[in-house]
């Protein structure tokens, strides 16, 4: 995610990181870079140039100038400097109100409303544990209408019906009546979309969100629009008394435009982040995380608070007493492994949240595919039972029949079992108590891996 910004401004920065003292001249050296790194992530020129001016006011007064390391504290001024021009803090739903509490979503046609509708609405039901309904007024798309059906269906939430001959006011209104009867506590709205913002739609939504009165009016926008993202998000704010935005499809933005324009521009909070197409795959949006990860910096919280939700803590704790007894670390308990950074969001996932990333090179980078994670699992699948406990016995025709099995070739059963030698020393390691040798296998692990 912003992977380009990431690099270009982690780049620029390590250069005056170690620097002792630091002149107006070599201040200003890096604000230009900065400045060309952040206009090539098509972030607004209004808010590049309030940025590298508060940047350069700061980096020339005291707290840079008298820091024992200023190269050091200049770091210091741009991330909070991004985490400012994002928001300072996350901004959570207002669902304050007699329920249910209404949320429209608005937004163009190809952000990603429908799926973020269901997304929002699964974040709610488990992370917030809301009772909530979700309907659909695209009188426009039947297919908008049945794709809301087959999600709501997927996450477990009440779906109300409608009909491409009814007025969405009315839609909207019976969806309300029945979440009442229900004591629901979310209604979330998808409204239509168009392939660029015109008057008809515009009166169309006010007029519904006249009707209706939302509490909350959220704008969904494809974060790979760039600034263009800003611009239309201000277009709907002028319109519409917007509460926030959702940016999706994060995970495919390699620029960031979007992230760093929208608040400046419209004044509204993103309080959410789509970073991938699973439903649940939408974040709260924390600037300051965010500006961390921008600057190669990482983001654990977002990693310890995504294991915290996603790893299974019976089986890690029926693991760490298996291998304190002295048992071996099988094939079964590496598929489990597998399967748990899976519900992570995979490798690639994870390695965006690691401080130090960005000095990982490209290529590397590049070469993390999820779908070895999904090959990996297939190819133990399609072992015996015998074999995943004792996986010395596998051999030269077992190999082949694993990989005929799984429909892969025998290189991918090779990897596997070397994956599983590597994980079994490192555990023998973890199961003395020796952290250092642990610490020590996991960095070579590494290097074999990038080799």
């Amino acid at each position: 995610m912003f992977d380009n910004l990431s690099d270009r401004l982690s780049g620029t920065l390590k250069k005056i990181k170690g620097q002792g003292r630091l002149t107006e001249s070599n201040i200003q050296d890096t604000m230009r870079e900065v400045r060309m790194a952040l206009l090539e992530a098509d972030v607004a020129l209004p808010v590049v140039t309030d940025f590298i001016d508060q940047v350069t006011q700061r980096a020339l007064g005291q707290e840079v100038q008298t820091s024992l390391t200023p190269g050091q504290a200049l770091i210091k001024v741009v991330q909070s400097e991004l985490v400012k021009v994002m928001g300072s803090a996350n901004e959570e739903l207002n669902l304050r109100t007699n329920p249910p509490a209404i949320v429209l979503m608005a937004g163009l046609q190809g952000a990603g409303k429908t799926t973020t509708v269901a997304k929002l609405g699964r974040h709610l039901k488990e992370k917030k544990k809301k009772k909530v309904g979700v309907v659909s007024v695209d009188v426009y798309r039947p297919a908008a209408i049945k794709q809301l059906e087959t999600l709501a269906a997927d996450v477990g939430l009440k779906f109300f019906e409608s009909d491409v001959s009814e007025n969405p006011v009315d839609i909207v209104n019976r969806a309300i009546d029945a979440a009442k009867r229900q004591f629901l506590d979310v209604v979330i709205v998808d409204t239509a979309g168009r392939l660029h913002v015109d008057d008809e739609m515009m009166a169309e939504i006010k007029a519904l969100h006249a009707a209706i009165k939302p509490i909350e009016t959220l704008f969904v926008v494809d974060s790979m629009t760039g600034q263009d993202a800003a611009n239309t998000a201000k277009a709907f704010h002028d319109a519409l008394p917007l509460t926030g935005v959702i940016l999706t499809k994060a995970d495919g933005d390699a620029r960031g435009g979007a992230a760093l324009s929208i608040r400046h521009i419209t004044g509204k909070p993103i309080k959410f982040i789509g970073v991938g197409e699973k439903t649940d795959a939408l974040e709260p949006f924390y600037p300051d995380r965010l500006a961390s990860r921008i600057l190669g910096m990482g983001d654990m919280l977002s990693l310890i608070e995504n294991i915290e939700q996603n790893v299974d803590k019976k089986k890690a704790e029926q693991l760490a007493k298996k291998l304190q007894k002295g048992k071996s670390f099988d094939l079964n308990d590496l598929k489990e492994q597998l399967e748990q950074m899976q519900n992570m969001g995979g490798l690639g996932a994870m390695m965006d949240k690691l401080p130090g990333m960005g000095g990982v090179p490209k290529d590397i980078k590049d070469k993390v595919n999820d779908k070895d994670l999904a090959h990996q699992i297939a190819v133990i699948n399609s072992m015996t039972k015998q074999e995943r406990r004792f996986p010395d016995l596998i051999k030269g025709g077992r190999k082949q029949r694993i990989a005929d099995g799984c429909g892969l070739d025998l290189q991918a059963v090779n990897r596997v079992l070397k994956q599983h030698q590597m994980m079994e020393k490192m555990m023998k390691k973890f199961s003395k108590g020796n952290i250092a040798n642990m610490m020590r296998g996991l960095k070579s692990n590494m290097r074999g891996m990038r080799m």
